[in-house]
């Protein structure tokens, strides 16, 4: 599956898979837990549907953006 890197992830915070993806990579962060508990750039702290499911039940999430980074798709 390709995802757009416009797609947005986080809804409450405004955020895109290469909005995340530049988080992960300028920080490297390697573990959910690193991600989600940074100040740099909060993610996953509201509506917290980016960490699970996604926004509209995709499946398009913020581990998936962490993995795709890990794996060097993007």
């Amino acid at each position: 599956m390709r995802v757009d890197s416009q797609t947005l992830i986080c809804h409450c915070n405004d955020l895109t898979v290469a909005d995340i993806a530049s988080v992960i990579k300028e920080n490297g962060f390697s573990t959910l837990e690193e991600l989600l508990e940074q100040d740099t750039c909060p993610m996953g702290d509201k509506c917290e549907a980016c960490r699970d499911d996604g926004y509209e039940n995709d499946g398009l999430n913020i581990p998936m953006v962490l993995s795709m980074v890990k794996r060097g798709v993007l």
